[in-house]
């Protein structure tokens, strides 16, 4: 029996990239596709609303939008809330499934003793530092059991609720469920990839970036708050 799947895409400020994301992920075939805006100057929400009024059909997943506080954890809370799915797929809205994505979680899950999972990850735009960075981003997490946004975390929802969702925080708030997820059961390194962008890391320059994302994730790991981090992190999340 097929498992209902509710991706939920919390967005700031998205409109260059939610059009693309939203079509592209209306075409899988999941039941829901929840949109949760934390407050955008620019024109994501009206954006979103449109694309829901033209597109909406059998043929594509029920698109909603729903406006929360801003920040990405709380966004992804209240997307929980809001949806009804059996899995939660939590979706950047400048990341793009791969195509099998509904059928490669649905497979996966079948094992009951997968609580959740993560994809691999490459880029939009080929490059020696893209393939660099994407590579040791998906072994980090295969070889830690520790995913980030970017890799479109999944989980099952009665585990999600069990853990408490997204603990409200500024920063790191996929480490810290990762790390709370994983202790309620095996999680799944799949080998397929989504695809997001890699303008993070051309803002500031690959090389800075790596070294600023080593450096957060450290202080982290030693204790610093996630508050003070958020200080130190300018770059596009």
């Amino acid at each position: 029996m097929a498992m209902s799947i509710s991706v939920i895409i919390p967005t700031l400020d998205e409109e260059r990239t939610i059009i693309a994301t939203l079509a592209h992920t209306a075409s899988l075939g999941f039941d829901e596709l929840i949109v949760v805006d934390g407050g955008s100057l620019d024109q994501t929400p009206v954006l979103v609303e449109s694309y829901r009024r033209k597109t909406q059909s059998p043929a594509h997943s029920p698109v909603r939008l729903v406006i929360a506080p801003c920040g990405r954890a709380r966004q992804m809370n209240e997307g929980a809330k809001a949806s009804g799915g059996e899995i939660l797929l939590f979706l950047h809205a400048d990341t793009l499934l791969p195509d099998d994505a509904n059928t490669i979680i649905e497979t996966m899950l079948a094992d009951q003793r997968i609580v959740g999972g993560r994809f691999d990850v490459r880029f939009d735009r080929p490059s020696m530092w893209g393939t660099i960075i994407s590579r040791m981003m998906s072994w980090r997490s295969r070889l830690s059991g520790i995913a980030t946004g970017d890799q479109a975390l999944f989980v099952r929802r009665h585990i999600f609720e069990q853990i408490g969702g997204f603990a409200d925080m500024p920063l790191m708030e996929d480490v810290d469920f990762s790390r709370r997820l994983k202790r309620k059961g095996a999680t799944a390194a799949l080998t397929a990839t989504v695809t997001t962008s890699f303008r993070r890391w051309e803002r500031h320059g690959p090389l800075r970036t790596i070294l600023l994302m080593w450096a957060l994730r450290f202080l982290y790991w030693i204790g610093v708050r996630a508050h003070t981090l958020s200080r130190w992190y300018g770059l596009v999340r």
